[in-house]
């Protein structure tokens, strides 16, 4: 089935449509992470506590990129613009860094356990699969 329209495949609405809600999410952990109260915090474990306490400024910079970024291109695919890609390499490139600092700089997996491995992975492989689509879109004439 296909946009009449424009001849864009009803699955890239979906695909782009999902992305936003994925991404949506990011961002509403983002903003969980840099208001949470001291009650929250407190209902964590030590070693998650510790995780959070030592956090630096410039890593929620990073979440804000990474996830906000990423919002943004999921909005520009939907409103056909090609600069999706762009903002999709860039929330790439935070997620790396941000992903980086956390398991190779303090250890995350220390806090969150071997579990915690799995979402870090999920947001890679995703934020990845986002530039190949929007990449793909591109290329096909779906977006200019």
């Amino acid at each position: 089935m296909t946009d009449t329209k424009s001849n864009i495949p009803t699955w890239f609405w979906v695909v782009a449509s999902l992305a936003l809600i994925w991404d949506l999410m990011g961002v509403m952990a983002f903003i969980q992470t840099v208001t949470m109260t001291p009650e929250t915090l407190a209902t964590m474990s030590p070693a998650e506590q510790a995780l959070y306490q030592q956090t630096p400024a410039w890593t929620n910079i990073i979440f804000a990129i990474a996830t906000i970024g990423s919002a943004l291109g999921c909005v520009a695919l939907l409103l056909k613009k090609a600069f999706a890609s762009i903002l999709f390499i860039i929330s790439f490139i935070a997620i790396l860094i941000q992903m980086g600092y956390a398991f190779f700089i303090v250890d995350s997996t220390a806090g969150f356990g071997p579990g915690g491995i799995i979402m870090p992975i999920m947001v890679i492989v995703i934020g990845f699969l986002l530039i190949l689509f929007s990449k793909k879109a591109t290329s096909t004439g779906w977006i200019t």
